[in-house]
């Protein structure tokens, strides 16, 4: 593959950069990122009136490893995107390198999701789910910027809206508010979602390089990271072809409580990217744009993600993978959740069904969530991590395990040793107070 595939034109909905709305709606949603997008592909699909409001203009560049997981495929396919997915680059697994050793990991098999993932850029990708969810029926405005709630006896009822375009602000009211603006989320902090600083946070940069190797179909992970003094870290370096001339060359590392200065990551991407140069065939001096990152709360540690008549979803409720950084299917089942408690809310007229939203996020991630914080834990150890990644290089069961339990796709329907290693680690998570895990 050498190109990504256009983005279609919607055929319902509206895709409008004015700022005319109705007075009250029924939805606004604040972000056409993927929890965003999703949450208004899923009011539209059940009738309700919903408007996106993005403050800018689609395609927009964001960072990110511009992976989807097998199960963002599936909820790709739920939302009637199969056929747009089918024509990104696919990758068959990862490709896991640690102390000069090369294992392939193919992704595992699943009865509910594809054996496979896609690689695409996020700015195509955010604008086609964006797009679809104004063909069914959202109306999707850019270039809107939200400067803030409109509060009413302390009870949100709408935003404050910065039209970018024209430089006039407007209101919009709305029955429910769902808050998807990101990982900084102004909106969330403004109506009082805050980041508890004992949970791990990643720190990631990416980079674009020019690769002979592009249409490779795995994900190479380096897991033996160093900094510049040649220290472990916790966290990988990856390569992740897209299919399209370039390579997604990048690092994460995994910080722990409210400091991240212990962290050395200045020039780690350039130092990472020289690393690979020679296999990858890249040159780490010229990245194809100026490499980008940041910091990115995972875990679920910011809440609370429900409020009276809102709710918060992906990056801006830290719904991020913990074991493996990656948000982008979290934020697609997240969103839908959100949609689906604010249509029940809907048709009842009960806005206490708001918070059925914290409880379902928590019954589906928290357990996850806590032993992952206590894996974390456990790597902050430089000498630690190496002899981790030492020893399990050298097997490959052990590695299949480990790409089964960090990529969310352990079986219900069968317990294997993934399964069972999990449930293990579960079972003493459950019998510690919280706290042990912070």
């Amino acid at each position: 593959m050498t190109a990504q595939p256009p983005v279609p034109e919607p055929h319902g909905g509206s895709l409008r950069t004015d700022p005319a709305a109705p007075d009250i709606v029924d939805v606004v949603v604040v972000g056409a990122g993927p929890a965003g997008s999703a949450a208004a592909h899923w009011l539209a699909r059940a009738g309700v009136e919903v408007v996106v409001l993005e403050q800018d203009e689609l395609p927009r560049p964001k960072t990110c490893g511009d992976v989807l997981s097998p199960r963002a495929v599936r909820h790709l396919d739920e939302m009637g995107l199969g056929s747009e997915t089918r024509r990104f680059h696919r990758h068959d697994g990862i490709r896991i390198v640690a102390h000069e050793v090369t294992v392939d990991v193919p992704w595992p098999d699943h009865p509910e999701l594809v054996s496979h993932g896609c690689a695409v850029r996020r700015g195509v990708l955010d604008e086609l789910v964006a797009r679809q969810s104004a063909r069914a029926g959202a109306s999707l405005r850019t270039g809107q910027q939200v400067e803030g709630p409109l509060l009413r006896d302390g009870l949100l009822q709408g935003v404050s809206v910065l039209d970018r375009a024209s430089g006039e602000t407007y209101p919009l009211g709305a029955r429910y508010v769902i808050v998807a603006d990101g990982a900084r989320s102004p909106l969330g902090r403004a109506l009082g979602t805050r980041r508890d600083h004992t949970f791990p946070q990643a720190m990631a940069e990416r980079g674009y390089y020019a690769s002979p190797r592009h249409a490779e179909p795995w994900l190479e992970v380096v897991i033996d990271l160093r900094d510049r003094d040649a220290e472990s870290l916790g966290g990988y370096g990856w390569a992740f072809p897209l299919g399209d001339g370039a390579v997604n060359v990048g690092v994460g590392t995994l910080a722990l409580g409210r400091s991240t200065r212990h962290v050395q990551t200045e020039g780690l991407l350039e130092q990472f990217a020289s690393t690979i140069a020679t296999p990858w065939d890249l040159d780490p001096s010229s990245p194809l744009e100026p490499p980008a990152g940041g910091r990115l709360p995972m875990a679920g540690s910011v809440g609370p993600k429900s409020g009276p008549t809102w709710l918060v979803v992906g990056d801006a409720a830290a719904s991020v993978n913990p074991f493996s950084g990656e948000g982008i299917s979290a934020a697609y089942e997240t969103g839908r959740m959100a949609a689906e408690t604010v249509v029940e809310a809907l048709a009842t007229g009960d806005g206490s069904k708001l918070a059925d939203h914290t409880r379902r996020v928590d019954e589906t991630y928290g357990l996850y969530n806590r032993t992952a914080r206590l894996f974390a834990r456990a790597i902050e150890h430089p000498s630690l991590i190496s002899e981790l990644t030492r020893v399990g290089i050298q097997s490959r069961s052990l590695l299949e395990w480990a790409v089964r339990i960090m990529a969310d796709m352990l079986r219900t329907d069968e317990l294997g040793p993934a399964e069972a290693a999990y449930r293990t680690a579960a079972r003493v998570v459950r019998l510690m107070p919280d706290s042990s895990t912070s």
